[in-house]
């Protein structure tokens, strides 16, 4: 033990001396604490290997004056962008310099030459915004597109669905300025035989013609190795092309020239149905005749996940099949564009075909493909599937038999996988649920009998990821000893003391070494042994069957849970764009501490106990302390991570038995207080009034003293219903004062079309109107309101703090009381979005043994889903309104509408869309948190994030409103964050609704 301690201490001395020579040269953050090297331990490949450090550079003096001293104290350098490799390209023992955070401008479009001059962490799409007020783009363009950087294009020779039209990265770079491992700046581009910048690299060239002419460049995806067919003189002697795909080992790209093509007129997708995968890649090669711009193949068991992943209405009608191929066509005009549509499902041997002009369902379709990598990571088993096998290719007039062979090899050796990819190009992204849990030792054996397989079909082991970790020791399997001796004398041309991403291409690690999952330990969410023993290693057990969540769909493991984050990076990008929500905290900071899958990394280094010590270390309260715990990326994550329910299961075993920070109490027991506020409602509201009183009720209790102290209602809903506010419901009907009762009640009313209102805490104590609006419009609806005389509280903030045990024992009194109506198919009406989401997801996660709470995720409803009479196809049957309801007309409501992250993560917000567009309402729809996320913009040292993270959406699309637009939040900390920010004040759907009723006007 104290030789290990006397190793870590000089590693930790060593690391320190390293970091104060590299501070003293650049201006840039210079970060070697434990949480950050945890956050660079990983990209999107199978592999762990943690960094000294990471350097965010400012400037590319930066880079240069780093690169220095580096290379004087013999330190290993990674390059990296967005960390979305593979191939486990983009992680390294040394320095590892994140281009992405300050290096991503687009310094230059010049419309004429048709060219782009960027820096290295541009983001791909932030380059095609660029590029398109000219009528130009950038030809490649991977599905990580939104998040993916220009210089991990260069060095993974990145390709893309439109590579069948415009060619890889390599094809459409013009020059690169770089620096390679020696310390040599130099631009380098075509047209120079001499390569004068590289001494001696001439006569490499001269001497090895016929080996590079023979088996280098042998068909369009060969990415696998160098592409040293680019320095060949009748290629041009381009040495930038030769650059583009190495991986970073041989030079660090400080800015590059890019070539740009004309933006496609009228792109139509054309698709087409086969009985399966292998049949439909035999057709690629007549096909490709028509010159398309794209074809993709998809398996229809990867749709079949997207449909239960993401719903139905995700996957437009798409003709009978197995398999499918995706091909875009453009043309000058519409018409010819479908004509050339035609003319291709003319032409195919498909079982039918679909044309989709450019619109919702051919951007549906393009969702899918975007969504791949993380769709495919699992089986239709629901088993984690992994890269390493991800990217072969081969030429494209063998991609159907290398299927039927490739597909017979994971038959022999029991393994799964979903594959897709650009068969255009014969290339096929497939993740495979090798197991990986204990060891790499089937993966070794796995991988190097499908090399052996791409080689006998004249494929690449990689078609456009490169090779990294995962594929270099292969390398030996496609190309000749004399290849491989050729390439490594091209590496010390460059690099000769091997510090350049060394492990990768030559002189490799092998692919069963430093892999993440085997070094994970598992962590069992089941209940610890009862008496002595189980209270010493877990504490209580509740009546569930688990200490905290279930993870069903992780073997009940939070291990598991954690490493469904493979790290494709959707959560980096601006998801908004598009709708989506993921993930608020780093759209503000854009600091990878603060990104979904930064904080994965950290949990995983966290039950791994090797680098981050346990889930109570500082970390991971650093890396989750601005998780606003939205949920969105439990529907956005392609790979279904739900970071809220991570955050409220690690808090849980934390603070288990521990004393918690005030806040917990003070906002984790908010419906407590509440309740017991009722009575004094208006004499606490009026102690609370002056504004130094709430800073320092707020200070004390954990809270910011620039947010407001909440209002309790002074006649909370269900008092108001008890004393006969209501004008309507089922007379004297007073629902959970006996046992037994709930059940009998909910039996006599089974056959008529009642609805049970349920009024959550917050609907409850706090925003009264809210149901009483619900009443009025349950009532002119036609339906028999019950409000049970008993409180059901979800527990939604004890969830949200991490006081699980106490969340529970609301939720078993919950089903005591809603369970019955439930379970005799009497829908459940939910008001407040994220207590709607608790009882529709959260609940069944943490009673997965108990059928009522089944039932009542089935049974509850929200408003726009009871109005539309849509409740989903896992929902129960709602009953029909009288014939004489009519919804009221909303054809003068211009609505700023802030869907609630839970509602937008659980339910989806399609049916709210539709009642109001239906109604005739102009809405102008907001994607994104508002930043208040419930407790987290109260909590003290959130205040700024909050408002960051309000300024993404919320806070100008008030300000742009015009007078008399209406602000719809049916989220009470929608409409507190909106208050609180913007002095708006919103109102709830149901409430809308209620006030252009005829029995309100």
């Amino acid at each position: 033990m104290a030789a290990q301690a006397e190793a870590q201490d000089a590693a930790a001395s060593a690391r320190e001396a390293v970091a104060h020579a590299l501070r003293t040269v650049v201006a840039g953050d210079v970060d070697h604490s434990t949480r950050r090297r945890a956050e660079y331990s990983t990209d999107a490949s199978n592999y762990r290997v943690v960094p000294e450090m990471v350097l965010f550079p400012t400037s590319i003096e930066d880079v240069t004056a780093a690169l220095a001293v580096l290379r004087e104290l013999d330190v290993p350098v990674t390059a990296r962008g967005a960390g979305t490799s593979v191939a486990g390209n983009s992680v390294g023992t040394g320095v590892v310099i994140d281009f992405s955070r300050h290096l991503g401008e687009v310094i230059e479009i010049d419309p004429d030459a048709r060219t782009a001059r960027v820096q290295p962490g541009t983001v791909m799409s932030e380059l095609q915004a660029a590029a398109k007020p000219h009528g130009l783009r950038f030809g490649p363009d991977p599905s990580t597109q939104n998040r993916a950087t220009l210089g991990g294009m260069i060095g993974n020779n990145a390709c893309g669905p439109h590579a069948v039209a415009y060619g890889r990265t390599a094809d459409n770079v013009v020059s690169l300025d770089v620096i390679d491992g020696q310390g040599r700046r130099f631009v380098a581009g075509s047209g120079d035989p001499d390569f004068t910048a590289v001494p001696g690299l001439k006569e490499l060239v001269r001497d090895n013609l016929a080996l590079i002419r023979t088996e280098f460049g042998r068909f369009g995806r060969q990415v696998s190795g160098y592409s040293l067919e680019h320095l060949l003189p009748e290629n041009g002697s381009d040495l930038a092309r030769a650059l583009v795909g190495t991986e970073g080992t041989l030079v660090t790209v400080c800015e590059a020239t890019l070539d740009l093509v004309p933006l496609p007129s009228a792109p139509t997708l054309v698709v087409l149905g086969y009985p399966d995968m292998a049949t439909a890649a035999d057709d690629v090669p007549a096909l490709l005749r028509f010159d398309p711009l794209a074809v993709e193949g998809l398996d229809a068991r990867l749709v079949d996940v997207v449909r239960r992943a993401k719903g139905a209405q995700s996957v437009p009608e798409l003709p009978d099949g197995a398999g499918w191929l995706m091909i875009e066509v453009g043309g000058e005009t519409q018409d010819e564009a479908l004509g050339r549509a035609q003319a291709i499902a003319d032409a195919s041997s498909a079982l039918g075909s679909a044309v989709l002009p450019a619109g919702a369902d051919a951007a549906r379709m393009w969702q899918i493909r975007a969504d791949g990598a993380g769709l495919a990571g699992r089986t239709p088993a629901g088993e984690q599937a992994w890269p390493g096998w991800e990217d072969s290719a081969v030429p494209p007039e063998k991609l159907g038999d290398y299927l039927r062979d490739l597909q017979a090899l994971m038959d022999r050796y029991g393994v799964d996988g979903l594959p897709y990819g650009h068969f255009g190009d014969g290339c096929v992204h497939l993740r495979i649920d090798i197991p990986l849990e204990a060891s790499g030792s089937v993966l070794r054996t796995f991988m190097h009998d499908a090399a052996e397989l791409v080689a006998r079909h004249g494929g690449s082991l990689s078609g456009e990821h490169g090779d990294g970790r995962a594929r270099s020791e292969l390398l030996p399997l496609i190309y000749s000893p004399e290849a491989i001796r050729l390439m490594e004398q091209f590496k010390a041309l460059f690099d000769p003391d091997d510090r350049m991403n060394p492990g990768v291409v030559v002189r490799p690690r092998g692919i069963d070494q430093d892999l993440r999952r085997p070094a994970a330990r598992p962590t069992s969410s089941r209940k610890p042994l009862p008496g002595p023993v189980g209270l010493l290693l877990g504490g209580p057990a509740t009546r569930s069957g688990y200490t905290g969540f279930g993870f069903a769909h992780d073997h009940h493991d939070l291990t598991s849970a954690v490493h469904r984050c493979v790290g494709v990076g959707k959560c980096r990008a601006d998801n908004g764009p598009s709708g989506g929500f993921m993930c608020p905290s780093y759209q503000a900071t854009r600091d990878e501490k603060d990104v979904t899958r930064g904080r994965a990394r950290v949990l995983q280094e966290a039950v791994n106990g090797t680098l981050v010590g346990g889930l109570a270390a500082p970390e991971v309260r650093e890396s989750l302390d601005l998780c606003l715990s939205c949920k969105a990326c439990s529907s956005d994550c392609p790979a279904g991570v739900d970071m809220a329910q991570y955050k409220s299961e690690v808090l849980h075993r934390t603070y288990q038995g521990r004393l918690r920070p005030i806040d917990h109490y003070v906002l984790g027991w908010l419906p407590r207080w509440a309740r017991l506020a009722g009575p004094f409602a208006r004499l606490v509201n009026k102690v609370l009034r002056p504004r130094w009183v709430q800073k320092a009720v707020l200070w004390a209790g954990g809270m910011d003293p620039r947010r407001k102290m909440v209002r309790f209602a002074e006649v909370p809903f269900r008092e108001w219903w008890r004393r006969g506010g209501a004008t309507a419901g089922v007379p004297g009907l007073r629902v959970g004062g006996a046992p037994g009762r709930e059940a009998e009640t909910a039996a006599r009313l089974a056959d008529k079309p009642t609805v049970v209102l349920w009024a959550d805490s917050f609907s409850d104590t706090i925003s009264p109107s809210v149901p009483q609006a619900a009443v009025d419009v349950l009532t002119a609806m036609g339906y028999e309101a019950v409000v049970p005389d008993d409180g059901a509280c979800c527990g939604i903030t004890w969830i949200s703090t991490g006081q699980l045990d106490g969340a529970k024992r609301r939720l078993e009194n919950l089903l005591r009381v809603l369970g019955p109506y439930a379970v005799n198919g009497i829908p459940i009406l939910g008001l407040e979005p994220s207590c709607t989401a608790v009882l529709r997801s959260d609940l069944v996660d943490l009673f997965p043994d108990d059928p009522r709470a089944l039932a009542v995720s089935r049974a509850v409803v929200t408003v726009a889903e009871l109005l539309s009479g849509e409740r989903g196809e896992d929902g129960i049957a709602l009953p029909a309104p009288s014939p004489d309801w009519t919804m009221p007309s909303l054809e003068d409501v211009t609505a700023v509408v802030q869907p609630h992250c839970h509602q937008y993560s659980v339910m989806g917000f399609a049916a709210d869309r539709e009642v109001l567009t239906s109604a005739g309402a102009t809405v102008k729809e907001l994607a994104g948190c508002c930043g208040l996320a419930g407790n987290f913009g109260m909590q003290k040292g959130h205040y700024d994030v909050s408002v960051a993270v309000a300024e993404n959406a919320l806070l100008p699309a008030l300000r742009e409103a015009a007078p008399g637009d209406v602000y719809l939040a049916d989220g009470f900390s929608c409409r507190t964050q909106a208050d609180h920010l913007a002095d708006v004040q919103g109102k709830a759907l149901v409430e809308l609704i209620a006030e252009r009723l005829p029995s309100r006007a």
